[in-house]
């Protein structure tokens, strides 16, 4: 991956093995613990990852993304700097981005919203370049996720990973969420 990092704030070193590429059903929540400790997971040993929140969109961050979507859908294409600045804008999403040795390897989507019953979050759009894959990156990414939704007073986090996406599901398992009873649907807008 050739890109490197855009803007940022909020930097936070990552940790943890596993890298995961997240898209489909499945239902998993985690209840986000009232204790310091983030998780409870195996010991940490990322590679020299850093966490941070993208909030200025260059070429450098278009370029990331038109390499990274493509590995994790190939029903979309990857956004444009204008879409890209949308999702940056906004009040209810977060863009995370991991970068390692200068270049973005990794990016996942926060999406917090206020319903009636109480701040919702979930985890969207989670991948990691498959070079990076293995070296703590999607663990990383989606605590860096659990620990702004705690800050931003959310009780519970959700995110949907397929079935087939085993190495994603044992890493979220590890971090602590847990399937859900429940049926997701999509009614597909033309």
């Amino acid at each position: 991956m050739s890109a490197r990092g855009p803007s940022f704030v909020h930097r936070r070193k990552g940790a943890g093995p596993g890298g995961i590429n997240q898209e489909g059903s499945g239902d998993l929540t985690v209840a986000l613990p009232r204790s310091k400790r983030l998780l409870h997971s195996a010991p940490m040993a990322a590679e020299n990852v850093e966490i941070s929140e993208a909030t200025l969109v260059d070429d450098r961050l278009v370029a990331a993304f038109a390499e990274l979507i493509p590995q994790l859908s190939n029903s979309n294409p990857p956004p444009d700097a204008a879409a890209l600045e949308a999702i940056v804008a906004s009040d209810t999403s977060v863009l995370f981005v991991a970068v390692s040795g200068g270049e973005i390897v990794g990016s996942l989507t926060l999406v917090l919203a206020g319903i009636p019953t109480g701040l919702r979050a979930w985890i969207e759009d989670v991948v990691v370049d498959e070079e990076a894959r293995g070296r703590g990156v999607g663990e990383a990414l989606n605590e860096e996720a659990i620990r702004r939704a705690r800050a931003r007073g959310a009780r519970t986090v959700d995110l949907t990973s397929r079935p087939s996406r085993e190495t994603a599901n044992r890493l979220y398992e590890r971090l602590g969420f847990e399937k859900r009873e429940t049926n997701v649907y999509r009614y597909t807008i033309d």
